[in-house]
């Protein structure tokens, strides 16, 4: 009784800070600290990711892991470069949005390539507990909790009282996303994207000027990894579709923690010397077009309110949006001022300069660099 009492204000309180408007940071260091007061865990990792690619964006790392960086690298080539039922793109999509090893083994842990080359020889974890961030629509992230080789497994109902937590956690990650605006920092490069090639050895072989920078731009906050997991997880997603597991070429768009915007894509290179294994990283400011779609989906807007949106952007007028989508005017109105909001603006004006420009607006007034973007 006390612990489904224990869990249920656990529950509460996770579900008023997810909308309390907070910063990432502050929001997941506050509700990752809640969850073990009605679900122990000796360490804790929390990730967010690209909602149409599920590959990983950030990681930030608490309890036992807090300090340690010394296999950030190793992480997103286990993660992404192998498929097992509790890999973070299979909970996305799975009918439950949470997992346990030891559950899903029957308690042979090490049946999990990830437990048995990676999270016991290098941290002696017995068990991990992991939870998808979903809104109905969307992936937004994802919680792994970890227990020694000398602690209980995680119980079936702990999991599902994890899987509670996936709605209020995409709520707080996805506003968390949108919590700041571009501080405009000086360009790192005005000639183009950042390159980063990774050799068969998972070893950074060379890069472009100013890609170190680029990658230090990914840290964010005290909690944050090292931010060659990002890069792990597009070098393991690249390998799977170099193989032929995959279709698509691995792409994701992070915000820095200054507030901009970056696309990284990846993709496996030939060589004429047989080599294989190796990586090329591209990382480039992200255009207006690549984001909006992102920045939409956060507001967590409805589909006919993201179908009125969408007209919105073009220019389309009250009148002509309720002829092409079959509503009365009034019903338009009532879903833009739904839009408006989510979205925490007062007018189309604002909605566009929202979507758009919180990042572009400030860069704006400067020179144009060769790049074709503000200086």
């Amino acid at each position: 009784m006390t612990r489904d009492l224990t869990a249920a204000r656990v529950r509460q309180d996770i579900d008023v800070v997810a909308r309390a408007g907070l910063d990432l940071e502050t929001f997941l260091e506050e509700s990752v600290t809640s969850i073990a007061r009605a679900l122990p865990w000796v360490a804790a990792c929390i990730a967010t990711h690209d909602p149409s690619t599920h590959l990983l964006t950030s990681a930030r790392k608490y309890g036992y892991l807090r300090d340690r960086n010394d296999h950030d690298h190793e992480f997103g080539l286990v993660e992404y470069g192998h498929v097992e039922a509790t890999a973070f793109t299979e909970l996305a999509a799975a009918d439950f949005p949470a997992a346990g090893v030891h559950l899903v083994t029957e308690g042979e842990v090490d049946r999990s390539h990830r437990m048995s080359s990676f999270m016991r020889p290098r941290f002696d974890f017995g068990d991990e507990a992991r939870l998808a961030f979903r809104d109905g629509r969307q992936v937004w992230g994802a919680m792994a909790l970890f227990r020694g080789d000398d602690d209980r497994p995680f119980d079936r109902s702990e999991i599902e009282f994890l899987a509670s937590l996936s709605a209020p956690f995409a709520h707080g990650v996805r506003t968390g996303v949108l919590s700041r605006l571009s501080d405009a920092p000086p360009p790192v490069d005005s000639s183009g994207p950042a390159v980063v090639v990774v050799d068969s050895n998972d070893e950074i072989a060379s890069m472009s000027l100013g890609a170190e920078q680029r990658l230090a731009e990914l840290v964010d906050g005290e909690a944050a990894g090292d931010p060659i997991a990002t890069i792990g997880a597009l070098v393991g997603a690249a390998r799977r579709y170099g193989r032929g597991e995959t279709s698509t070429p691995p792409r994701s768009r992070v915000r820095t923690r200054s507030g901009m915007w970056l696309v990284l894509h990846a993709g496996p290179l030939m060589s004429r010397d047989d080599r294989q294994g190796e990586v090329v990283i591209t990382i480039e400011e992200a255009r207006p077009p690549e984001i909006v779609a992102l920045v939409v989906a956060a507001f967590g807007l409805t589909p006919r309110e993201r179908d009125v949106t969408q007209l919105v952007l073009q220019g389309v007028d009250t009148k002509e949006i309720g002829a092409t989508l079959h509503l009365s005017a009034y019903t338009v109105q009532d879903h833009l001022k739904s839009v408006f909001e989510k979205a925490g603006v007062r007018s189309r004006r604002e909605l566009i300069s929202r979507i758009y420009f919180d990042q572009y607006v400030p860069r704006m007034g400067a020179e144009l660099t060769p790049s074709g973007w503000f200086a």
